[in-house]
């Protein structure tokens, strides 16, 4: 069956966020007194919930604590952290096709979406995306497979005929749950090793290449 909707993760899919992510936990830890990492230790951050990163960084599963850290880590990254950021090569020509395809198109990010759309709005992507969904500040809606049942409710849609687009197993683990296909991409942050585990449809080394795939399901 032809797609209709294709959902797109943010973080290491439309765009780099390494510096500003990364740069945001370090100075989360330093205001907590833990011990703080080297930004290229801190590559699996990117994709899950703050709350599940912070728990491993600071081996507690109290919420309180974890709370703590994540308000530090907004402090950062709400004034410069947000912009420490670039564009995929190759995204803005995919969406420009998927949309002249007559695809709709939404961005679904267990990033809070009142952050998720300043971004998007910063690269000009906005006109591609009919909604910007992510989760709430309070990490509500935060889990893949809980945003994109409520992304399925909100706009109507018909799970056998929406993609899930994402560079970690979070996304495809959240399309599953859903009944939704999803494609793994390899220019963010998951392996292919962690990608194929979750059985997409297919593993993108380059944006063209999903594309490619809509089209043959059309």
């Amino acid at each position: 069956m032809p797609y209709k909707t294709l959902l797109f993760d943010l973080d290491g899919t439309l765009t780099d966020p390494f510096d500003g992510i990364t740069r945001s936990i370090q100075y989360a830890l330093e205001k907590m007194d833990a011990p703080v990492p080297e930004a290229k230790d801190l590559h699996w951050c990117i994709g899950p919930p703050l709350w599940e990163s912070f728990e491993v960084l600071l081996n507690t599963g109290d919420r309180s604590v974890q709370d703590r850290a994540v308000a530090y880590y907004r402090e950062r990254y709400t004034v410069s952290g947000l912009y420490e950021n670039t564009l995929i090569d190759g995204i803005t020509n995919l969406l420009e096709a998927l949309r002249k395809a007559g695809l709709d198109l939404h961005v679904c990010t267990s990033k809070p979406h009142a952050y998720a759309g300043k971004i998007v709005e910063h690269f000009d992507m906005m006109p591609h995306f009919g909604k910007v969904y992510g989760s709430e500040l309070s990490g509500h809606r935060s889990a893949k497979a809980d945003l994109i049942a409520h992304i399925l409710e909100e706009e109507g849609l018909s799970a056998a005929q929406t993609l899930m687009i994402g560079d970690r197993k979070h996304d495809l683990i959240g399309a599953n749950a859903n009944g939704v296909a999803g494609i793994g991409v390899l220019w963010g942050y998951g392996s292919r090793e962690e990608l194929e585990g979750e059985g997409p449809v297919l593993v993108a080394a380059k944006p063209s290449e999903i594309l490619q795939h809509v089209q043959k399901a059309a």
